[in-house]
């Protein structure tokens, strides 16, 4: 029996520029965009009013973002 054979192709990593970030909102979106930096202003928790109930948004210690009633 012949094993089949894989070849392994490397190639260089090519140079990824990020997005840049606009507090406008984009243009194929629907959906207005705000930067959170614009929502928490330096504080890691804000409160959200919804239909009479309060929400916390919160910025987790990885960064990442949380919503409790």
């Amino acid at each position: 029996m012949h094993r089949s054979q894989v070849e392994v192709v490397r190639r260089p990593l090519r140079h990824v520029v990020p997005a840049q970030r606009t507090s406008a909102p984009m243009t194929s979106s629907p959906a207005r965009t705000i930067l959170s930096e614009q929502l928490f202003r330096g504080t890691h928790e804000i409160g959200i009013e919804h239909q009479g109930a309060l929400y916390r948004l919160k910025i987790t210690r990885q960064g990442k973002l949380i919503l409790n009633k």
